[in-house]
């Protein structure tokens, strides 16, 4: 990651979050201590950036300069709220059309399923605030900068999300090897949230069980799943498909 994408030291941290600065996570050696360091807890916590404990190692393979222990990872894009989007969509008109990541880490999956999402005309990208991928220079590039034409909501709690997404009239849909139904075979013309997990895990199960619908894209061959990024291309491209028929 370039040092241009990144904010050392605990008071320039603090002043960052505190003006505003969109921040994905901040890595914080794990003896640091002090009167300082509780003022950034309280600000991490005020302005719910993810912080993360690490070996003082890890931080100095990051970077060379003089860090205090701290570094910040900005984001390439402002944060959406999506308790704001949503209505906007109803306002607008529109029949609301999102996907849910739960769990990608890879940034050229991420930026391609945006790049498709972009595309395909989808309102927003929704991301859970720890364990997902970052909206880095990196993702904006395999996105072809549809990253900055496409809402991006990173949310703290992603089953709260997923409650506040049913409780808005939207349905929302998981994809999974574990269903029994195919993808077809459920109506995706309505207001609807396609969530998708990562390759290695899929959706979690406390956000499968809340799901109101779980479907797969069936498989023929040997290996066990599709890569996200295209497996979520074929889950957008069947919303917009039935949509059309409609």
């Amino acid at each position: 990651m370039k040092e241009k994408e990144m904010i050392f030291g605990i008071r320039a941290v603090i002043e960052a979050a505190e003006a505003g600065k969109d921040i994905d996570k901040v890595l914080v050696k794990r003896e640091l201590s002090g009167e300082l360091f509780k003022e950034l807890q309280e600000v991490l916590r005020r302005y719910e950036i993810p912080m993360q404990k690490v070996p003082v190692e890890r931080i100095d393979r990051i970077t060379r300069k003089n860090h205090q222990g701290v570094i910040a990872f900005t984001s390439a894009v402002t944060y959406q709220k999506l308790d704001q989007i949503v209505p906007f969509l109803y306002e607008q008109g529109k029949i609301p059309f999102i996907v849910v990541l739960d769990g990608v880490t890879d940034v050229r999956n991420f930026g391609a399923i945006a790049r498709t999402c972009e595309v395909a005309g989808a309102d927003a990208i929704v991301i859970p605030a720890r364990g997902s991928v970052s909206v880095n220079a990196d993702a904006i590039k395999t996105s072809a900068g549809a990253l900055h034409l496409i809402p991006v909501c990173r949310e703290n709690n992603l089953k709260e999300a997923v409650v506040f997404l049913k409780n808005s009239g939207i349905k929302v849909v998981a994809a999974t090897e574990k269903a029994a139904k195919n993808y077809t075979e459920t109506d995706l013309s309505v207001p609807v949230a396609i969530l998708m997990g990562s390759e290695d895990e899929g959706v979690s199960p406390e956000i499968l069980r809340i799901c109101d619908e779980l479907i797969k894209i069936p498989q023929f061959g040997s290996i066990q799943s599709l890569n996200v990024s295209v497996a979520a291309g074929v889950m957008v491209y069947e919303v917009i498909r039935q949509r059309k028929l409609k």
